[in-house]
């Protein structure tokens, strides 16, 4: 590893020193001009304009009135089981009681 950096250098110095970029070297992210911390606090003002939009919409939806129907006649058919559990009388997880 260390021959490596030897004649890395020993290149570089042959070539005619160490060159500098003459152009600053740009990414994508950066050709927006715009900063992180603008992009941060922009996000942040949208972020609060939707809590409190979404808050207020919540509180006009529950305080509209809403339409209560009356509790269905309770009829006489529903909820009769004539016919024995398979397990006998007593419920199915219930500890029999000998007298």
């Amino acid at each position: 590893m260390a021959t490596a950096m030897v004649r890395s250098m020993f290149r570089t110095t042959l070539r005619g020193g160490s060159r500098t970029p003459t152009s600053k070297r740009t990414f994508s992210s950066s050709s927006g001009h715009h900063d992180d911390a603008y992009e941060t606090a922009k996000w942040e003002k949208i972020t609060y304009a939707g809590i409190i939009g979404c808050s207020i919409f919540a509180f006009y939806n529950l305080s509209k009135g809403h339409p209560h129907h009356e509790e269905p006649p309770a009829y006489q058919y529903m909820h009769i089981r004539n016919k024995e559990f398979p397990w006998g009388p007593d419920g199915l997880f219930e500890v029999k009681k000998d007298h």
